[in-house]
């Protein structure tokens, strides 16, 4: 999960991305001071979940938090601030959580699990595509712990393994015993082939990019830890995508 700090003390951002440091699965990509320069760097690296202060030079937290709400895809929102009057007014900018400083390990890791559910613009995009949904709307995974039960919403990517096939969703990953060929007909129009190996969910794509070797391309997703490679007689059709849900240029 892809995490930018804001704050205009750096020992508070420094706290924060030691933090973190203690939770797997984050990695900070950025960080700001002001939020002018908050809004820059989200832009520039779509991050899943943003920390932010609220009192800044310039724009506040609460002004950037309202910016961000109007994108297609906005990050989830933490607030961290010295400050409990404001707890209202950041609920109405769409907050998925709101911590006091100086921030507690455990309450951090509460709110990094709160961000990790389904984003109010995916939810509102499930809601808007509610007449074209999957044959299913689930996968059963054996476990440890028994049988589990992960719901298309939660999926990030189907990958093949071998004989298997990893589930990659927002708490973690199992593994199942279906192909992807029988799974991307049962979870169209939600997933789109983008590798012989990979079917991604097409609510989490964020961009098209070019591979280490120019004639390579990988997808970036929202709470995938890695960028997917990408077929070349794929990326016709990932490029269409893009242009059709106006991701491109």
């Amino acid at each position: 999960m892809k995490v930018v700090i804001v704050d205009d003390e750096p020992l508070a951002r420094e706290r924060l991305r030691r933090l973190l440091g203690e939770f797997p699965g984050y990695e900070v990509v950025g960080e700001a001071g002001d939020g002018a320069h908050a809004l820059e760097v989200i832009r520039a690296q779509q991050p899943d979940l943003v920390l932010l202060d609220i009192r800044m030079p310039g724009l506040d937290g609460l002004q950037v938090a309202h910016r961000l709400a109007l994108e297609k895809m906005p990050p989830a929102v933490v607030f961290t601030t010295a400050f409990s009057e404001y707890a209202v007014s950041a609920f109405d900018a769409s907050a998925t959580a709101y911590l006091l400083k100086p921030v507690r390990k455990e309450k951090l890791l509460e709110a990094l699990q709160r961000a990790r559910r389904p984003s109010r613009a995916t939810q509102l995009e499930l809601a808007a595509n509610a007449a074209a949904r999957p044959q299913r709307e689930f996968v059963l995974a054996n476990t440890r712990d028994g049988l589990v039960r992960v719901t298309a919403e939660d999926i990030v990517y189907f990958q093949a393994d071998n004989k298997y096939t990893v589930v990659h969703h927002l708490h973690g990953e199992v593994l199942i015993e279906e192909s992807l060929k029988t799974l991307e007909q049962d979870f169209t129009p939600w997933f789109l082939r983008i590798h012989r190996k990979v079917l991604a969910a097409t609510r989490f794509i964020v961009s098209l990019e070019h591979g280490a070797d120019p004639e390579s391309h990988l997808v970036r997703l929202r709470h995938a830890a890695v960028s997917l490679p990408v077929s070349r007689r794929r990326v016709a059709e990932v490029r269409r995508f893009l242009i059709k849900n106006q991701q491109v240029p």
